[in-house]
This record gives structure tokens, C-alpha cells and sequence, in this order.
């Protein structure tokens, strides 16, 4: 029966999470507290402890189905974005609005255009519904807005642009993105994915674009500041109409109601992101300190993570990974001589630097 499935499926390339801590734990002997895992751009910091003390209050509710509509985090979302709660679509993670994308306007034979190193799943998703991916080049590892609009044809359905960018952390600019929106053609949805814009001190606005009804969804997330990425739990941010058809494709209770809850009080703890902030601040200045001192070439970041070239990125990856220090290896990303590293505690980051020298100096 497999041998019966969708060409295209069978040729789906598996998207490649971050090593789990359990998994190498089994691997490798070792007890989970001894690793360290910088893989997957997560917050060191956890959940707030107002979002865990609200999800232990949801967990005796848990015979109970969710609010399907997820009225009170959509509203809460809305209220902090200044648009209206019929502008939001909650998902299971962001990754799912991008599904729900590709189940309203992908068809086989249509193309959607990225930067050549943006979020794999992109491509995987645009992959699922038959579709091209046309990747464009993005000199400094910056997607190039101006080459993505001239890849443009009639054929184009989706533009995703991650601002910003992973895995690089490089991001476009406000003007960039201006001359860009006034060039695209009307048939084109532009989805901005902006999973770490709240690590950002200056952020580009791209909401104006939604206000004023353009064919744009903005994309952000509850995994990456806020710490819940267990929960899964994402949103859209779009115009009433494109929020209505995208969610016709979603499954009934998609947002779980222990992620609502987490959700809710962890959009409200100021305090948390701004730790979170600072933190991230201080251990990413320190890892690019670190890489100039050892002359590896890097790529400045604006996120929570950093990209650098260590030569053989595979090769420090498995070594590292023998020390208990999970990282990212960047080959599934065209890009086998690097490797990314989370930012993480900053007992974690020295550790994580210390390690690093000694695999490059044997």
C-alpha cells in the first residue's frame, strides 16, 4: 500500500528536530542534568512561573475539551497587537499556520519563493502540497527582498520571509521591506515569520500591512521568549477574511487548553521576557566575543541563537555531542562547514565554549 502513495510525499525530505536530551542521555549513559542542549533555540529560562502556576490550575480541567475558538488567548493577543480578536488564528506552533497556508492556497505546480537559508520547512511544507520552492540567493546570509520580488512570476503563490532569519539570525530592515511591499503583485501572500521578534530591541513593523488589508500573514510564536515550547502553541496574525478561510482548515481543538492557558499568563509577564531578553543579550555578545578570540567566522545575530564556521560542521557536532553538549549542525542547510548554537544560561555558554576549544584544537 505505501508504494501507492503521492509521488511527491514519498520524496518529502524529513525535517530534522534537535537532538533530544533524553535520546543522548540513552546514548550515551549519561544523566540528563549532566547535558546541556544549545540545538534548538529554546529559552533556558523555562516557562514564567505564572504560566506554569496557570497550567497546573488548566491540568484539573483536563477532562474537559478546550475552548476550540481559543477566545480569551486571541483576544489577549489581539488587545497587545491593537488589531481585532477576528485578525488571529491560533495553531498548534506556528509551524501549523504554515500548514493551514499550504492547505488553502497550495497546489501542485505552483511555486512559493524563499531565501536560499531560511526555516527548512518551508520548502517540506510547500514539498506536502506538490508544490516549487524557488530558492533565491541571500548574499551575507540576509534574504535579499529585492531578488525574492524579481523571482516573482505568475506561477507564485507564497513568499515566507522569517524576520528574523533562522537559521543565519540575520534580519531585513524596515525600508527593505516597505519597497518590497509596494512592488508585490496582488496574487502573492507575503508571510512574514517572525518566531523572535520579541528578542528584538528595534523591530520592524509589518501589522500596518494587515491593517490596512494586504495579502499578509505575520507569524509569531509561544515556543521561543516565553519558554513553552513543549506546548506547541502559535498564532497567525492576518485580515479577517484570510483569517476566516485559514481557519476552515484546522482540526477542531488544535490549541490544547493547558497551551491556551500557559499561553495567556505568559503573554502577560513582562517581567519573564524581559529577563529572558537580557539574558539573551548577554550570552550571545558573549559567544561572538568568544568566536572573534578564535578566529572562527560567524554570523552576527539579532536572535537567540548564533551560526558560526567551524570547519566541519558534522565532525564538532558528533564531538561535542560525546560531551553532553547537543548543538546544531547545519548540512541539511546547505551549509556543512557550520554549526548553530542556542543561547543558553550563561554557565551553559561558557561550558559550551570551553568544549568547543578543546574539539578544535585536537
Amino acid at each position: 500500500m505505501w508504494k501507492t502513495a503521492h509521488e511527491h510525499i514519498l520524496k518529502l525530505t524529513v525535517y530534522e528536530p534537535g537532538k533530544p536530551v533524553e535520546e543522548l542521555a540513552r546514548d550515551l549513559g549519561l544523566r540528563e542534568e549532566e547535558i546541556i542542549k544549545l540545538a534548538s533555540n529554546e529559552n533556558p529560562l523555562g516557562p514564567s512561573k505564572k504560566a506554569l502556576e496557570a497550567m497546573r490550575q488548566t491540568l484539573e480541567r483536563s477532562h474537559f475539551y478546550p475552548d476550540g475558538g481559543g477566545y480569551e488567548l486571541r483576544g489577549a493577543i489581539a488587545e497587545r497587537l491593537g488589531v481585532s480578536r477576528e485578525n488571529i488564528v491560533l495553531g498548534n506552533g506556528s509551524n501549523e499556520i504554515i500548514e493551514f497556508i499550504g492547505h488553502a492556497f497550495l497546489r501542485s505546480g505552483d511555486e512559493v519563493v524563499v531565501a536560499r537559508h531560511s526555516f527548512a520547512v518551508y520548502k517540506l511544507m510547500a514539498q506536502l502540497f506538490g508544490a516549487d520552492t524557488v530558492e533565491v540567493p541571500d548574499p551575507g546570509y540576509t534574504a535579499d527582498l529585492d531578488s525574492m520580488l524579481a523571482a516573482i512570476t505568475a506561477k507564485t503563490r507564497a513568499v515566507f520571509i522569517a524576520n528574523p532569519n533562522n537559521p543565519t539570525g540575520t534580519m531585513v530592515g524596515q525600508e527593505a521591506i516597505d519597497r518590497f511591499m509596494a512592488q508585490v503583485p496582488d496574487h502573492v501572500l507575503v508571510i512574514f515569520d517572525e518566531a523572535y521578534h520579541e528578542f528584538l530591541d528595534a523591530a520592524p513593523d509589518v501589522l500596518p500591512y494587515v491593517r490596512a488589508g494586504r495579502n499578509v500573514v505575520v507569524m509569531r510564536t509561544f515556543s521561543k521568549i516565553m519558554g513553552l515550547a513543549n506546548l506547541r502553541i502559535g498564532y497567525g496574525i492576518t485580515t479577517p477574511e484570510l483569517a476566516a478561510v485559514l481557519q476552515r482548515t484546522r482540526q477542531p481543538f488544535n490549541a490544547n487548553g493547558i497551551a491556551q492557558a500557559g499561553a495567556l499568563a505568559g503573554l502577560l509577564d513582562e517581567e519573564h521576557m524581559r529577563n529572558t531578553r537580557e539574558l539573551t543579550h548577554e550570552g550571545r555578545a558573549y559567544l561572538e566575543k568568544e568566536f572573534v578570540s578564535m578566529g572562527l567566522e560567524y554570523v552576527p545575530s539579532v536572535a537567540n541563537f548564533v551560526l558560526v564556521n567551524v570547519g566541519d560542521g558534522n565532525a564538532i557536532f558528533q564531538a561535542l555531542l560525546r560531551k553532553g553538549i547537543i548543538l546544531r549542525a547545519m548540512a541539511s542547510y546547505g551549509m556543512p562547514e557550520w554549526i548553530r548554537i542556542s543561547v543558553g544560561t550563561m554557565e551553559q555558554n561558557r561550558r559550551c565554549v570551553e568544549e568547543l576549544k578543546h574539539v578544535l584544537n585536537k
